[in-house]
């Protein structure tokens, strides 16, 4: 019974024209859950707008923009932009600067620090993350582009003329 690996020799030749399902795997992901990430490293200099077709995670410094509409930009907790960042999800755990857009959601972390406005159909400001300006859901305007945060106009309260121009006040 136990006989049977006395024959077999120790090490097989292995053929090189053939490929092993797990080694070409490694080599070839499925298109459909893979995920390209770029990295801006923490000695890494940015002045300008950044666009790409990947996700990015920042560990430098970007001075500018970031236009990533379709992928998912993190912010490194050495991370600092002075930027508006525009993405699928932003994730903020370094120090921010500037109006941030998330498609889908932003996330600022307890160790994120962000100053500036938010417009995301959905937010989430974990306890201890530092955060000022404002906040606008409304998933509709996010997901369509309607409203640009440069484009808002501040609301104005409404006069006695605004209201009823035909009333006149008389004292008795």
């Amino acid at each position: 019974m136990f006989e049977r690996t006395k024959n077999i020799p120790e090490t097989m030749p292995a053929k090189s024209s053939e490929k092993s399902p797990a080694s070409s795997s490694l080599f070839t992901p499925d298109p459909a859950t893979a995920r390209n990430t770029a990295m801006i490293g923490p000695s890494i200099e940015i002045k300008g707008t950044v666009k790409g077709d990947e996700d990015l995670v920042i560990h430098g410094k970007v001075d500018g923009a970031i236009e990533l509409g379709s992928h998912e930009v993190t912010v490194g907790q050495s991370g600092q932009v002075v930027a508006d960042i525009t993405a699928k999800v932003v994730n903020i755990d370094g120090d921010v600067s500037g109006d941030l857009r998330g498609v889908e959601k932003v996330v600022i972390s307890k160790s994120g620090k962000v100053q500036g406005n938010i417009v995301a159909p959905r937010v989430t400001l974990e306890d201890g993350a530092i955060f000022k300006g404002s906040i606008d859901m409304n998933p509709g305007e996010a997901e369509s582009g309607a409203v640009s945060l440069a484009a808002q106009k501040p609301v104005k309260s409404p006069t006695k003329d605004d209201i009823a121009p035909d009333l006149e006040l008389k004292s008795s």
